[in-house]
């Protein structure tokens, strides 16, 4: 479903009716850091191999996530 330029000034009316103008700035940078999060989130997901999310790194020998390396018993 395609909007065309009427039904995207009615939405914007309605959400600036809505919000009013002092908080569509506030919405609009909220959103931003949403968005940028996501993104974030998905470009390190992706990075890691399925192997290297249980255990040691070996390129780098540390510990993964969770684990220490001087455990103490």
């Amino acid at each position: 479903m395609k909007f065309g330029v009427w039904e995207l000034i009615i939405i914007l009316v309605v959400v600036l009716i809505l919000f009013g103008p002092t908080q569509i700035p506030k919405l609009t940078k909220m959103f931003g850091k949403s968005v940028k999060g996501f993104r974030d989130g998905l470009a390190e997901a992706g990075d890691e191999p399925a192997a290297d999310r249980g255990g040691a790194a070996p390129e780098t020998g540390k510990p993964a996530q969770g684990e220490s390396g001087d455990e103490k018993e």
